[in-house]
């Protein structure tokens, strides 16, 4: 598939890609609800046979709407919202369609219909009939693609974005889809939601150790991931500086900026505040050490005077505290 020569930029929010997740999600549990282990071997039979008969299907699709803002060549898609779509004639509940929209934009004014998404593995042909159709609502709509299907050497998120161009095939003009990149974008409630949902405690109810370990082991992945990527970028370097490659003047503008953070990090302001937050934080942990110590002796003061209370009953003996 063609890449896309439109020269947008486009930013897409990790609310987007949880929202049609979870609409997936939701979709493909009602279609397969989970049968009870009760009724012996005639249940187990029954499930066996609901779960062939569920992997043999193909997988549901979901449609939506994405919105957003787009600022001269930038379009940021921030949020998204379902749709009910007909498969069977290929046409959207526009009543449904315009009571949304109507309702997104009391709350957020500034935010207008960009395209629309959907699931599956790659476009379709009768994707095309929704994208036409969302045409008098935007006249370039954006698609969005997730692919809900689990790829395990896959490190890219599986979302894709497409752009409609009009091209002559056979000497008549066609509209097809072609491949957009994009950036992810997020603001600052995003990323405390998905901090939030990164650290949550497994529901089998794992040890502070586990997640320990689950939380190193994704801060080495990230390093590891960076190193490799930097490294990528060192050798591409030196081959532009030894003539093999072209120059390329936006990517060394790219490079330039990325060094020019460095030196913010070496300043005298920067390790002024790292230590002050560095000790904070060195102090929160002491503060936390000393009142479970302190919480722990009480509960053993309580039990030795719970059992010298005992025995002074009997013996005559004094408390302990």
């Amino acid at each position: 598939m063609a890449s896309s020569s439109s020269g947008l930029t486009f930013k897409l929010h990790p609310l987007v890609i949880v929202n049609i997740s979870d609409h997936y999600t939701r979709v493909k549990s009602q279609l397969h609800p989970p049968i009870s282990a009760h009724g012996g071997s005639s249940s187990a039979n029954g499930a066996d046979a609901a779960s062939a008969a569920s992997s043999a299907e193909p997988p549901p699709r979901v449609y939506g709407c994405v919105i957003g803002v787009q600022k001269g060549r930038t379009v940021e898609i921030f949020n998204s919202f379902e749709l009910l779509y007909d498969p069977v004639t290929h046409t959207l509940d526009r009543a449904f369609l315009e009571k949304k929209q109507e309702l997104y934009r009391k709350v957020f004014p500034n935010f207008y219909v960009l395209g629309w998404y959907s699931t599956g593995s790659d476009a379709e042909e009768s994707d095309m009939h929704i994208h036409k159709a969302l045409m008098d609502i935007n006249e370039s709509p954006v698609y969005v693609l997730l692919n809900p299907l689990i790829n395990p050497a896959q490190k890219d998120l599986p979302i894709t974005i497409f752009e409609s161009e009009l091209h002559v095939i056979d000497g008549i003009p066609q509209l097809i889809f072609v491949r957009a990149s994009y950036t992810i974008e997020t603001v600052e409630a995003e990323r405390i939601s998905v901090d939030h949902v990164a650290h949550l405690k497994p529901s089998d109810g794992g040890s502070a150790a586990t997640q320990l370990a689950a939380h190193l082991t994704g801060m080495h992945s990230a390093i590891k991931m960076l190193n490799s990527r930097v490294r990528v970028l060192h050798h591409y370097l030196l081959a532009m500086q030894k003539g093999e490659i072209p120059c390329e003047n936006s990517l060394l503008r790219q490079v330039s900026s990325l060094l020019r953070r460095l030196p913010v990090i070496e300043s005298g302001k920067f390790q002024d505040d790292f230590l002050m937050e560095y000790n904070d934080t060195l102090l929160i942990t002491y503060l936390a050490m000393f009142t479970n110590c302190s919480s722990t002796m009480n509960d053993l003061v309580d039990k030795f005077n719970t059992a010298y209370d005992r025995v002074s009953r009997r013996g005559g003996r004094t408390a302990f505290i």
